[in-house]
């Protein structure tokens, strides 16, 4: 089977749509979440998700649409705590990731456990994204990116100095609150291609891997979407052809690439 004849498929039509949105949106946040430090936030909330999920399969919601609903709002949780420093260092990071994780169990095990839909969630799958699963995954896409454009000054100079950025008058408290609405949103939509337990792969390999290569801030961000586009469209042809699981093999080709960056990079 010749690579064109995959779009004859509409399930990896479907897959490659969503999976293209998923990978230009998470460089986009994850090289913020990086640069600060947060690449926990993204591990956390990707956790947390899975209670959402949990919730939408017992109450027979979209499971998409709960995940999203509860990771906003644990992002919110989060950054309040962390502002508010009564918790020290990531201890409100651990608090929501345990607790979120116990509420999963608690929910799946009300709703006799796990099935293979579940799984699906879990490791990301490109037979169960739905027409509707595509049409979600666009609108939140569109949202990310309109917000990303409208705070991008401000993203990059609490960023780099959020001290002066606050001495400059910008609302350093609320740009923080925006980045980590923004990654819970991304964390959301990035589900069913990607999987619960994979997605901060997504949002931190790609930009990692392209700090390797030590260039200015925008041709960072560049090189970051090349590799993330790169490997989600490899990751859902492989697995195809290989009826492999759709995040594991994704997260292995980001792999791939950072590992072949370093091993450049020392060389050098």
């Amino acid at each position: 089977m010749t690579f064109l004849e995959l779009f004859q498929y509409g399930f990896v039509v479907r897959g490659l749509i969503a999976g293209i949105i998923v990978a230009v949106i998470a460089p986009l946040i994850g090289i913020f979440l990086v640069l600060r430090r947060y690449s926990l936030i993204a591990d956390t909330l990707a956790h947390v998700s899975l209670a959402g999920i949990a919730l939408g399969f017992l109450l027979g919601l979209n499971p998409i649409l709960m995940a999203l609903i509860v990771t906003v709002g644990s992002s919110l949780g989060i950054e309040r705590l962390r502002t508010a420093r009564r918790l020290y260092g990531e201890s409100a990071l651990a608090l929501f990731l345990s607790g979120s994780l116990a509420l999963a169990t608690l929910l799946l095990s009300l709703g006799k456990g796990f099935n293979t839909n579940l799984l699906n969630y879990l490791f990301g799958s490109i037979v169960t994204v739905t027409e509707r699963d595509v049409y979600t995954i666009a609108i939140l896409g569109i949202v990310v990116a309109v917000i990303l454009v409208l705070f991008y000054k401000e993203l990059v100079y609490t960023t780099f100095d959020e001290e002066s950025a606050r001495v400059s008058g910008i609302p350093a408290r609320l740009v923080n609150t925006v980045l980590i609405v923004l990654a819970a949103m991304t964390i959301a939509l990035a589900i069913p291609i990607i999987g619960v337990l994979l997605i901060a792969a997504l949002i931190v390999i790609p930009v990692v891997a392209a700090l390797q290569l030590q260039r200015s801030f925008l041709q960072t961000i560049f090189i970051a979407e090349a590799i993330s586009i790169g490997s989600v469209i490899a990751g859902i042809v492989i697995s195809f052809y290989f009826n492999l699981s759709t995040g594991g093999t994704i997260v292995l080709v980001m792999l791939g690439i950072f590992l072949t960056l370093l091993a450049l990079k020392r060389q050098s």
